[in-house]
């Protein structure tokens, strides 16, 4: 934590005015000012809400690669942080930046911490949520897989598929929705049976806007297109609410060559040798051709 020579001297003065302040950043842009204060402060364009009830355990600090953390517990507001946004996943892996904060001079401040959410739970009107340092992404597993099925996620950098090109997915209203996993449409025309699954459907208007869920099967029945997901999307999803469903890819090299037409970009091992081989083991011979032996 770095401060300037001014708030260095306010905190060495004995008689401090300080606060902390949140700042609570989506994925989807949406940004949430708290502050422990009981009147709102500002600065760098955010104002920070003194009645969101937010409080936060001690903050965890090391120094080189540990992880730091800490929690915040707050209170649910139509204002603030909802009860429907949290079930509906919108907070999930939120920026989160923490400063300490003299409330008389809002230019004298620190950033105690910068991270992300972690697990977030609510009950009884309120919430509570683990906050991770950024040290923590040093926790998972890096690196490519020695696998037969590609490694790329369908439209990453590494896979190189621009999936915005016609052809590949396409926009219409939801018709039948049922339990926000299962929807069904009279036709989706140019796309047949199956192209859909493994892709993924998102919502581009209606109480579910930004949420996306992974398509599990595709498939005709009754005389109708059925989406099916893995799970149910954390908010419900009307007819007549819009819907975008995107191309599925099932990782095999046939599918990367006849489907998508990007088999310079295929990210797996196809000729890895298989389980006879690898279980095999050396055997002397006088007839070494290849041909059976008599």
């Amino acid at each position: 934590m770095r401060l300037n020579a001014e708030f260095q001297a306010h905190l060495a003065s004995g008689a401090t005015t300080l606060c902390r302040c949140w700042l609570l950043l989506r994925a989807d842009g949406v940004s949430f000012g708290f502050t422990d204060h009981d009147c709102d402060l500002g600065f760098d364009g955010i104002i920070f809400k003194a009645d969101s009830g937010l409080s936060a355990a001690a903050l965890q600090q090391a120094t080189g690669l540990s992880v730091d953390n800490t929690e915040a517990v707050g209170a649910l507001s139509d204002a603030g942080v909802r009860e429907a946004d949290i079930e509906a996943g919108r907070f999930d892996d939120a920026t989160v930046r923490c400063w300490l904060v003299n409330w008389a001079d809002t230019g004298q401040r620190a950033l105690q911490f910068n991270g992300y959410l972690g697990e977030l739970t609510r009950s009884g009107g309120s919430f509570r949520a683990e906050l991770r340092g950024l040290t923590d992404r040093l926790n998972q597993p890096l690196g490519r897989v020695y696998q037969k099925p590609c490694a790329a996620v369908l439209g990453d950098t590494a896979c190189g598929v621009d999936l915005t090109t016609a052809g590949y997915g396409v926009e219409i209203a939801a018709e039948q929705v049922e339990d926000s996993r299962m929807f069904r449409f009279a036709a989706i025309a140019g796309f047949e049976t199956g192209w859909f699954r493994r892709g993924r459907l998102d919502v581009t208007h209606g109480a579910a806007t930004g949420l996306s869920g992974v398509i599990k099967n595709d498939f005709a029945a009754d005389g109708r297109r059925v989406i099916e997901l893995w799970a149910p999307l954390r908010a419900d999803v009307s007819a007549g609410d819009g819907l975008q469903l995107i191309a599925g890819c099932d990782k095999r090299l046939e599918t990367c060559r006849l489907k998508f037409d990007n088999i310079a970009n295929f990210q797996g091992f196809p000729d890895i040798p298989g389980d006879d081989w690898t279980v095999s083991y050396p055997a002397s011979a006088s007839v070494t051709s290849g041909g059976s032996r008599r």
